[in-house]
């Protein structure tokens, strides 16, 4: 039940924290004012950057809208997408920090806002990626369109 909740609610979770994040960066100037070369607050590594982050981004939303489909299909491939979804972030959010570090000197690596975000995902990763792993509900339920599957012996063979 808590999956099925974290799983329904994932990518509005994303959406509500990406749209206010990257949005007021293409409103307010801030993207023309770190992209362009004549500007006196030009980074010539940020487009690169958010480039990267609004990419990576994008594609957690898409697994994440996947997920949800897989989730309620009951398909065989939910636990594993849902694996990679977890290692994914746990990779990703110490990465863009390092990056973030390169392109910006004076920001630390690990703000309050990136070490909470990635406590979060590493309890959170924790907890969930072994419950994937060795469930026996997991294993009996996430089963549609699995390859080979065992035709239960009490069926009638059609024939």
């Amino acid at each position: 039940m808590l999956v099925g909740i974290g799983v329904a609610i994932g990518p509005i979770r994303l959406l509500a924290v990406l749209i206010p994040t990257y949005k007021p960066i293409f409103e307010d100037g801030t993207w023309e004012a770190l992209t362009t070369a004549d500007s006196v607050t030009y980074n010539p590594y940020f487009g690169s950057l958010l480039t990267g982050e609004i990419a990576f981004n994008s594609i957690m939303v898409a697994a994440s809208i996947y997920l949800v489909y897989l989730f309620f299909s009951k398909h065989y491939l939910f636990p594993k997408l849902y694996i990679g979804i977890f290692a994914a972030s746990l990779v990703f959010i110490p990465l863009d920090a390092w990056l973030a570090t390169k392109v910006f000197p004076s920001l630390p690596m690990f703000d309050q806002e990136t070490t909470m975000e990635f406590t979060k995902s590493l309890i959170a990763g924790a907890i969930w990626i072994p419950y994937m792993l060795v469930s026996k509900r997991v294993r009996a339920t996430f089963i549609e369109c699995m390859p080979n599957k065992q035709i239960p012996s009490n069926a009638e063979s059609i024939g």
